[in-house]
């Protein structure tokens, strides 16, 4: 895939004409706002499902109409549109988009392997921010969040319990949009059948839409838009009906004046309807989640020409309808079809259900996204990504969470069959995301932008307090269905943490064990063994030091390869790293050792290179480090030099070597002959596949120049040779074990948790792409 190209002028792009922003917020309607615009099939209903009366004095409905109104226009318009839209990560959102944010601006990252070079990475800070004066607010919160280990956690499990909930709304929401569109088949025959048409079809439904989603969002866009432009323009133009035909003076419930006098007539009714209201701004967080594949401008167009004013239409034409109809029966009283002129019921109901399907694509999309950042950030077990656009970055497939997350929709169907408590689950989940959101953006605003702290303050008593009403409303319906997206949240946070803890442990280890750069001195050029021809990559995830694998080899195996390259791969936190600054590669020892760290750096949203051009790459990279390292002496007494400087070589550099392609078999195979004899050491050859295919392979040479020094000559010559003579990849296999004497809580995590993830996980990316012939798997135990 060659999407590096397009990565790093993707958020200049977005802005470079208006024709490119409309196209953006064309697409972004069938995308972003599928979910927000299918609300007005369940807020009324949802709403008048507890005990609240509607009288002929219009006072609950009026009253329901401008709570919605209000909340629409504080949460989705004001803050999601004007303030939490400008918090973008180099043009990514989404939860963990603002927690890499406060990583980079207050070092609280708790990712193991961070490197002082790492921020200078040109998207590590956004433009126009600067340092904060020392002795101002946000210094001081800084200095503390960096001192206090507690509170860097607190935050990490705060962006956690944010990415599980909208891992949890990617199981509600597909089920309640579903559900609801497929009910209006209610109004049109007996309840005696309606009952045992509704939820297989709902399934039905359900399970094409899954089972559709490895064609992947870009497919899918432009089919998409039409879809939520035609379902937008129906609720509009029937809320236009309906307001002039039954109550053109409802536009007068607009006035806050109805909220206070709904809360005061209905009491404890009304604040328990607060759980109802609240699904009519589901699908907002969206917006800042799926940032990354739009821009700021064509989202912002979208809702506020299309989006909002057609929701306000729709709903306060079911209201007008609804003030002069008080004598329906109460099943079906308050749901949207009763509002559709009969003759137009089956054209809505169709339009209704492909609009829910496409409601239900935007959250299950940015449950993919949000998964594969925090598996790049080490929160997640690793899974199976699939790109499914080789144009557009962002655009991904997990098949695992795909399958669960279907299986979790059927069930939650199933089970609750009936949108009450459908919606009871939906709306916990989608107020404990903004409510996360909110507390992240106070820090946002005062460590990021440097704003006042009476600022972060007022944002969170304005939106915090409206968000902690509603949050108040979905928990006391915990017994009727709200417990679902808590139990969801508790199992995903449970398996994120002890991935995290596990691999932090491992880094740990793998940091204890290092060999020292004197230890490899003290044995010589030839490291005590045969060097044989080829080029031996070992990985590890030390970004410093020698990692304990290599000791190994060198005490127990008889050979290794002519020119060692300790390969180290790691995610920094922020979206993407630009070609140019891919590579940090650096000299371990003396040049005649011909050992090399390359440190490989990817974005949270960045894509792997398949294995001949990360190989090409890799090599390109060590030979402009060797061209350009002439300041370092090959003198005894600068041998024992400092195992820190590197050199950040870009993806396509202005290599000292001439490269052909050529179409070769793969016939690169590791070393048969290593046999391991430590007792925790296990060497195991994977064999190679029966039937290789041909691939395209990389011939290297060095120009004739007299500007190249002959040492540099000669040692770039040895790479190539060693390139030509092929690559073994050498990936250690850990089994982890806790201590003896650890405690009973460490013991279940470590031995059952842990490893049960990790033999239940992808391998990293990097590995699944290594030709199997040149693998080598070393296994060893860890004891943390």
């Amino acid at each position: 895939m060659d999407l590096e190209a397009g990565i790093s002028k993707n958020y200049v792009a977005k802005k470079e004409s208006w024709k490119t922003v409309l196209t953006l917020a064309y697409q972004s309607l069938g995308v972003v706002y599928g979910d927000l615009s299918t609300s007005p099939l369940y807020v009324y209903r949802s709403t008048f499902a507890e005990d609240i009366g509607h009288t002929e004095s219009n006072e609950e409905i009026y009253g329901v109409l401008s709570l919605v109104f209000w909340t629409l226009t504080l949460v989705p318009l004001i803050k999601y549109v004007f303030i939490v839209l400008r918090a973008d990560d180099n043009g990514e959102g989404g939860t963990f988009a603002l927690y890499s944010l406060l990583c980079r601006h207050a070092r609280v990252n708790s990712m193991p392997n961070c490197q002082v070079a790492d921020e200078e990475l040109s998207e590590y800070k956004k433009d126009g921010f600067c340092k904060a004066p020392e002795r101002s607010f946000a210094s001081r919160l800084k200095a503390t969040l960096e001192k206090h280990k507690v509170l860097q956690n607190i935050l990490l499990v705060l962006a956690l319990i944010g990415t599980c909930m909208v891992i949890g709304d990617g199981v509600l929401t597909p089920a309640l949009s579903v559900f609801s569109a497929v009910s209006g088949l209610e109004l049109s025959m007996s309840k005696e059948h309606h009952r045992y048409v509704e939820v297989p079809a709902a399934c039905l439904i359900l399970i094409i839409l899954f089972a559709l989603q490895h064609f992947g969002t870009h497919r899918v866009g432009f089919l998409f838009a039409p879809i939520v432009i035609t379902w937008l323009f129906c609720i509009s133009a029937i809320g236009i009906y309906n307001i002039f035909y039954w109550n053109p003076h409802v536009y007068k419930a607009l006035s806050p004046y109805y909220v206070f006098q709904f809360l005061r007539k209905t009491q404890k009714g009304g604040w328990m309807s607060l759980g109802g209201i609240l699904l009519c701004i589901t699908g907002s967080e969206a917006m800042f989640a799926d940032l990354g594949h739009f821009s700021q401008l064509s989202i912002k167009i979208a809702f506020t020409a299309v989006v909002y004013p057609s929701l306000i239409l729709a709903y306060m034409g079911q209201a007008a309808y609804l003030s002069k109809h008080h004598d329906i029966a109460h099943d079906y009283h308050f749901t949207f079809y009763v509002s559709v002129p009969e003759k137009l019921r089956w054209p809505v109901l169709v339009i209704a259900i492909l609009a829910a399907v496409v409601g239900s694509q935007a959250i299950i999309t940015g449950t993919f996204s949000i998964i594969k950042q925090c598996s790049a950030l080490s929160c997640f077990p690793r899974v199976k990504v699939i790109h499914t656009s080789s144009k557009t970055h962002g655009q991904i497939y997990i098949p695992e969470i795909n399958w669960l997350l279907m299986f979790l929709c059927l069930a939650v169907t199933i089970g609750f069959r009936d949108t009450k408590r459908l919606g009871n689950a939906s709306g916990l989940a989608v107020i404990t995301v903004m409510l996360v959101t909110t507390c992240l953006m106070s820090l946002v605003i005062v460590l990021c932008w440097h704003q006042s702290v009476f600022l972060a303050i007022g944002f969170v008593f304005i939106f915090g307090t409206v968000e902690a009403l509603f949050f108040s409303a979905s928990l006391v319906k915990f017994l009727e269905g709200a417990w679902v997206p808590i139990a969801l949240a508790f199992v995903f946070l449970t398996v994120m943490y002890i991935w995290h803890y596990g691999t932090l442990k491992k880094y740990e280890f793998d940091v204890q064990n290092k060999v020292s750069i004197n230890w490899l001195l003290s044995i010589g050029p030839s490291i005590g063994i045969v060097r044989v021809r080829g080029i031996g990559l070992i990985h590890t995830e030390l970004v410093s030091g020698i990692p304990a694998i290599f000791s190994h080899f060198v005490a127990n195996l008889p050979a290794f390869h002519q020119v060692v390259v300790f390969l180290c791969i790691k995610h920094v936190p922020v979206p993407h790293v630009r070609p140019e600054e891919r590579f940090l590669v650096g000299r371990i020892g003396p040049k005649g050792f011909r050992l090399y760290r390359c440190i490989v750096r990817y974005g949270y949203r960045d894509v792997h290179k398949d294995d001949i051009e990360f190989e090409k790459d890799l090599v390109c990279s060590i030979a402009e480090m060797i061209r350009t390292d002439t300041e370092r002496s090959n003198a005894a007494n600068e041998e024992a030099e400092k195992d820190d400087k590197m050199t950040v070589v870009g993806s396509c550099p202005s290599h000292p070597i001439l490269m052909s392609d050529e179409d070769t078999l793969d016939n690169n195979s590791s070393d048969s002959s290593l046999e391991s004899a430590g007792p925790l050491t296990e060497v195991r050859e994977i064999k190679s596949p029966k039937a290789i295919q041909p691939k395209k392979r990389v011939r290297f040479a060095i120009p004739e120049s007299p500007k190249i020094d002959n040492g540099i000559k000669e040692e770039l010559e040895e790479l190539m040779e060693a390139r030509e003579s092929g690559v073994a990849y050498i990936m250690g296999h850990s089994y982890m074990r806790a201590k003896p004497g650890s405690s009973l809580i460490k013991k279940l995590v470590i031995n059952f948790g842990y490893e049960f993830l990790r033999r239940n996980s992808r391998s990293p990316s990097f590995v699944d792409s290594v030709p199997h012939a040149s693998s080598l798997e070393v296994g060893m135990m860890y004891q943390v």
